[in-house]
């Protein structure tokens, strides 16, 4: 387990049957893009803030919850390319510290768009243990969430 090494990345992709711009229009704002995060759905009384401009780079929302599934912390959009990309820094506070980036890049597959979600973090060698167990979650909460925009988007 420890030979895996430092950096950590995770990807899941989905077509979803709408052109980019309906869909970038769900994941261009952090208000937006949790319409459909399946982690928003971990705690119903979780305090969320928002602050920046929506749509905008510097867009960006905290969140705590009692829940440590949840947890707390901030993520904020530090790269948007029209209808192409949203890139993100999280920030987490607990129930570990820790920052990684993800990104949401959309391409065009006939009058589809396949929709790339991406994580990458660095672990620390505590943390590479869990690999495995952090794959298979990481699994289940990206599947969630791009099928939420899925329906969303196609409804």
């Amino acid at each position: 387990m420890l030979a895996f090494g430092k950096n950590y990345h995770y990807e899941k992709s989905m077509v979803i049957n709408a052109p980019k711009d309906k869909v970038w229009q769900q994941i261009s704002s952090m208000k937006a893009f949790n319409q459909w995060n399946p982690w928003m759905k971990l705690d119903k009384t979780m305090k969320v803030t928002y602050t920046g401009t929506s749509g905008e780079v510097g867009d960006k929302y905290c969140w705590d919850s009692k829940n440590d599934d949840a947890g707390a912390g901030c993520q904020e959009i530090k790269e948007l390319v029209l209808n192409e990309k949203q890139k993100t820094e999280m920030i987490f506070v607990k129930p570990f510290e820790g920052q990684a980036t993800s990104e949401i890049v959309l391409s065009s597959e006939g009058n589809a768009t396949k929709v790339v979600w991406t994580m990458d973090t660095e672990q620390d060698p505590m943390m590479k243990i869990m690999r495995p167990m952090m794959d298979y979650q990481m699994g289940k909460s990206y599947e969630e969430g791009l099928n939420n925009l899925k329906a969303l988007v196609e409804k």
